[in-house]
């Protein structure tokens, strides 16, 4: 390989790396479809919906419903593009390892760095409404409140968000646990709040009218616009099903199936909690109100306890959004941290446990400090840019992967392509005009940042670069027994295969390596 040409992994190379087709550095598979669709509902239904609804009706009105459709759009073309690529390539790198894969390891880099803004700052978005609607929960059952210089950040009149802190401390616990775990809890919570999102549509509609939608569009195109820039972060957390790309049963088929479900479930569903909240209170007594859905409740039952009820649906749903996205952030790390990009702490797994103890730790460390101290509007706004920067790159990854590996084995093909993807390019950018110059200018700066330090220690310590030994069970530049599909084609520019365990080399299939020490 050339020094000027991009350093890019095989699908086959990533797969044999992580033991994805067997089971990588002693991860378990433990997730079958139901749960991964909960695990799915549960990264993404939470603060998006039960607080930021407020904020995208202050934007586009009773024409929220358009934005929401909208978002939706945008998340159906890239959905198709992460189907395709999570059944093609199931590892725990999601994103990253699909940008590897397809354009090379600076682009990788710069994707694993923003996904530290999807996975990781929007952790620390989804504690601070979680604390706003703890402090409704609470008000509800005891007629307390928590002190704002303990349940807000100094942006908003406090001086430390102390929930928002201990809701990252108690996702953390969990995760270390074991994912057959963290699986249980995610799909409990996540049967949980839908069914409270239900439960408020129907209370919802009982009060709706119709002249509260009048007049629908009074801000405009540019409103609609705005509010699905906004609304768009209702949708992040889906991709974080191909996070579990080494956990799940039988992923080639999985994968695809609980993205698609999970995409057209929520989507319906905030349509319906979207329609039911202003056509019962009026966007304008719902705009700019935190905790909205609690406030349509009181209002149309005239009693605190419906609204009690919803205050404890968000505290669970926000809950499990803050478990499922820090699991992402964690595998997505890992990946990283195998080929040699962040530090190698972050692929450590525990032999007792099988999961990444001290990364799970490190990251609730880092992410409860703007969860403590940040504002929720500040957060959201650039967690929504780089994650639809993501998912720009995510579409053009299947056309450079169609390209570049024609042979491989995909049990998903994205429908209507090229078309798709290019539209899920285009939807993208539509919504990142829509955040703003002020956005764009902190999501440049951030960019810049993240560049520097793939220049200084990222191109420096990458394993691909240093040529990794190929494994004695595999010649060199083949993939590893069980690694990929009969027809599947071998990069031919690609460096050797990394070394692959022996136990998982010589294993069965289905029979997993050793757990590596912590």
């Amino acid at each position: 390989m050339s020094p000027s040409a991009p350093r890019i992994k095989s699908p086959q190379q990533l797969i044999a790396e992580s033991g994805a087709d067997l089971e990588g550095h002693g991860l378990k598979r433990t997730m079958g479809l139901f749960q991964l669709v909960c695990f799915g509902v549960g990264a993404i239904v939470g603060t998006g919906i039960f607080v930021g609804l407020s904020d995208s009706v202050a934007e586009a009105g009773p024409a929220v419903v358009v934005s929401f459709v909208l978002a939706a759009i945008t998340c159906v073309f890239t959905a198709f593009s992460f189907a395709e690529l999570g059944a093609a390539i199931p590892v725990s790198g999601s994103s990253y390892s699909f940008a590897y894969a397809s354009l090379g390891e600076r682009v990788a880099f710069l994707v694993g760095w923003c996904l530290l803004l999807e996975y990781g700052v929007s952790v620390s978005a989804v504690a601070v409404g979680w604390s706003q609607y703890l402090n409704e929960l609470l008000d509800s059952l005891v007629g307390l409140r928590l002190p704002d210089v303990l349940s807000a950040g100094p942006g908003d009149g406090g001086m430390i968000n102390l929930p928002a802190v201990i809701v990252i401390a108690l996702a953390a616990v969990l995760l270390v646990r074991g994912v057959r775990e963290s699986a249980r809890a995610t799909a409990a919570m996540a049967v949980l709040k839908i069914g409270i999102l239900v439960l408020f549509c129907a209370v919802g509609f009982t009060a709706f009218n119709d002249g509260n939608l009048s007049p629908f569009a009074g801000h405009g195109a540019a409103g609609i616009t705005a509010g699905a820039s906004l609304a768009f972060f209702s949708y992040i957390g889906f991709d974080a099903i191909t996070t579990a790309g080494e956990e799940v049963k039988n992923p080639r088929r999985n994968i695809p199936i609980a993205i698609l479900i999970c995409l057209g479930v929520v989507t319906l569903l905030y349509g319906a909690v979207a329609l039911s909240a202003i056509g019962a209170l009026g966007a304008d007594d719902v705009a700019g109100r935190p905790a909205a859905l609690s406030l349509v409740v009181d209002q149309v039952t005239g009693s605190t306890i419906g609204g009690g009820i919803i205050a404890f649906g968000a505290v669970v749903a926000i809950a499990s959004v803050v478990l499922a996205v820090m699991y992402g952030q964690t595998r997505v790390l890992m990946s990283m941290s195998r080929d040699g990009l962040v530090p190698r702490v972050f692929e450590r797994v525990s032999p007792k446990s099988a999961t990444p103890v001290a990364n799970t730790w490190i990251v609730a460390a880092v992410f409860a400090v703007p969860a403590a101290f940040s504002s929720l509007d500040v957060v959201v706004g650039l967690t929504t840019i780089g994650t639809l920067a993501v998912m720009a790159v995510v579409n053009i990854a299947v056309i450079a992967l169609r390209r570049r590996n024609p042979e491989l084995s995909r049990s998903f093909r994205v429908p209507l392509y090229p078309l798709s993807p290019v539209l899920g390019v285009g939807f993208c950018l539509y919504l990142i005009w829509g955040t703003g110059w002020t956005t764009w200018v902190q999501f440049a700066a951030f960019l810049a940042v993240g560049a520097l330090v793939y220049a200084l220690y990222g191109r420096r310590n990458s394993r691909l670069a240093a040529g990794a030994p190929a494994s004695a069970d595999a010649a060199p530049g083949a993939a590893a027994p069980g690694a990929s599909a009969p027809g599947d084609a071998v990069q031919p520019d690609a460096v050797p295969v990394a070394a692959v365990p022996a136990s998982a080399a010589s294993a069965p299939a289905g029979a997993g390596p050793e757990p590596r020490e912590g």
